[in-house]
């Protein structure tokens, strides 16, 4: 059968082939600590449960409209104002089916082939992939330890040229934990006004930070009309299975967002997003205890790498993982990643699963239970020994 040419620019995650491969060596009979996948280990909170099952006993199995039940998308806008002082309407929020549509429906709906785009390196390997996809230039932004995995300011600036339309951020970020400070992102909003940008904010761990504060681009005077906002349930609320996500935009803008859903998904799964009412207007002690956990994970697994000869690791501010420096132990990431998963039943990342300048790195998830955490540090440690 004849496929398109296009295909071979769609790129992958690759979180999701270790996870397989990991879970074949399961399947042998070995033992595999997971800490590849960026899934919360918690269950979803019973209040947002029990208002599926309700919503399913209530009719909400039909189609709905392609942007989202109105209801939901009301709940989003008071979330927005509340979250991040911003005023917006139902009619510039869209419900998708997950958060990556917004990221594919954002770069088709605002990029022409050739246009460039800036996007985080390493980062969510999604951006990268739909960048080269669509036939636009992908521009990537290193995103270095040395500035505490944040974004480099006089870098950003001089990769912006005329052709440059686009911008992707993403904080707290994925792999790193990053957070990209109040100050740097009132210089972003200067650059984006000065050049006319649009800007994909992937906010999707928004919730989840343990130093510092989230700040968001949209918050700032004039953004409005510049920013996709992304967020989103699957993290703060352990849903990563419901597929729900949601993009705050201008209004001109959700129209052909919406118009992109109607001939892709159709709609969002209705009583799921009745869920997610309860979920954004009900109790959050069980969001705030994740976190609590999360922040409790966080320091035994970052003082366990720094104790292991060779690799270094610096306290993430947000998210769930761990981007450790491995570039004192002898092979690439992608060695090390499949040497601990075959030869100590760890499954990690390899720092290029989310581009060229993540070489050196591993990624781990730290959402995994402490004891389990403990036991694949010591694995490692025997690993590392071994080399």
């Amino acid at each position: 059968m004849k496929t398109a040419s296009s295909l071979a620019r769609l790129g992958t995650e690759t979180a999701f082939e270790v996870l397989v491969r990991a879970k074949e060596l399961e399947a042998q009979g070995r033992n595999v600590i997971h800490l590849e996948i960026g899934e919360p280990d918690f269950d979803t909170p019973v209040n947002i449960r029990e208002a599926a099952k309700a919503a399913l006993d209530e009719g909400y199995t039909h189609y709905g409209p392609s942007a989202g039940l109105p209801i939901l998308r009301q709940a989003i806008a008071e979330e927005i104002a509340s979250s991040r002082g911003v005023e917006v309407g139902p009619d510039n929020v869209v419900v998708t089916p997950g958060g990556k549509p917004i990221i594919f429906f954002s770069l088709l709906a605002c990029v022409d082939s050739g246009d460039e785009v800036i996007y985080p390196n390493p980062g969510f390997p999604i951006y990268e992939s739909v960048i080269n996809w669509i036939g636009a230039k992908a521009v990537p932004l290193p995103i270095r330890e040395e500035n505490d995995f944040s974004v480099d300011l006089d870098e950003l600036t001089s990769l912006i040229t005329p052709r440059t339309t686009f911008l992707i951020l993403n904080s707290p970020g994925n792999p790193t934990g990053g957070l990209i400070a109040r100050d740097q992102l009132a210089r972003i909003a200067q650059l984006v006004v000065e050049h006319n940008l649009t800007v994909l904010a992937d906010e999707i761990y928004s919730r989840s930070i343990y130093d510092g504060e989230h700040v968001s681009l949209l918050s700032f005077p004039g953004m409005q009309e510049h920013v996709i906002l992304l967020d989103g349930f699957s993290k703060t609320y352990a849903m990563t299975g419901w597929r729900i996500g949601y993009g705050v935009m201008p209004e001109e803008l959700a129209f052909w967002v919406t118009r992109l859903m109607t001939n892709s998904n159709s709609c969002t799964n209705s009583f799921v997003q009745m869920a997610c009412v309860e979920a954004l207007k009900g109790p959050q002690d069980e969001a705030r205890a994740m976190v609590a956990e999360f922040s409790r994970r966080r320091k035994v697994i970052v003082e366990g790498l720094n104790a292991i000869d060779g690799i270094s690791c610096r306290q993430p501010s947000g998210a769930f993982y761990v981007f450790p420096n491995v570039q004192a132990l002898s092979g690439s990431s992608k060695e090390l990643e499949q040497y601990f998963l075959e030869e100590y039943g760890v499954a990690t990342l390899s720092g290029t699963s989310f581009g060229a300048y993540g070489e050196g790195y591993l990624r781990l998830s730290y959402a995994n239970s402490v004891e389990n955490i403990r036991e694949a540090l010591a694995r490692m440690a025997e690993g590392v020994s071994r080399l």
